[in-house]
């Protein structure tokens, strides 16, 4: 890897962490992230400290697994903090109350997901993604939510993991197209076990 490449801007540093960009930048002016500036003024990153800072952050979690779940929190946070939902026909028809059951429901999810990638994607564990799918699939129906709109919803944040995927698969030590082609398809089988159970629910009540 070339010295230039070793080096990344703010915006890609935030990507790999799967933070906001302020959130990396304060994590420079204390620091805990070490940066310099070009001749214009801008922060730069280098690749290997932000790599060490996630996986210090992992709590002895594998590196990959830790940094995909962090980012896809990261995007969710940004997406419900900022407002981007507000337009969106399936996100404005659930109570305030749906919307906080599920941010709670959201972080259990991720956190499911790692352990079941941290232990090698069992299939024994896949009764968590079933038993998952089901809680959303409540929360929802009790919101009297239709199931397209549940299924958009679903979708709509699932896809901020395969894309933490396939962003760290653009950043990260070198794999082979393999092993991302074998984390992927662990992750869809999580998915669509969540997303089974959901649809089974609602087609028996």
């Amino acid at each position: 890897m070339s010295e230039s490449s070793e080096w990344v801007s703010l915006r890609q540093a935030a990507d790999i962490l799967g933070v906001h960009p302020a959130t990396v930048r304060n994590w420079a002016d204390k620091g805990d992230v070490p940066s310099r500036r070009t001749a214009g003024g801008h922060r730069r990153f280098r690749r290997g400290d932000l790599l060490q800072y996630a996986e210090l952050q992992g709590e002895l979690q594998p590196l990959e697994v830790q940094v995909i779940i962090q980012n896809a929190l990261g995007q969710t946070r940004m997406e419900v903090g900022g407002g981007t939902l507000s337009g969106i026909p399936w996100y404005n028809a659930m109570s305030e109350r749906t919307r906080e059951g599920l941010r709670q429901q959201g972080r259990n999810v991720l956190e499911q997901l790692r352990q079941y990638l941290a232990h090698g994607a069992p299939d024994a564990e896949l009764s968590n993604a079933i038993r998952l799918g089901k809680d959303y699939a409540i929360v929802l129906h009790r919101d009297q939510l239709p199931l397209p709109h549940a299924v958009r919803g679903f979708l709509y944040f699932s896809d901020f993991v395969i894309n933490a995927i396939l962003t760290w698969s653009e950043i990260a030590t070198p794999r082979t197209s393999t092993e991302w082609g074998v984390l992927l398809r662990h992750v869809n089988t999580f998915i669509n076990a969540m997303l089974l159970s959901i649809v089974e629910y609602y087609e028996a009540e």
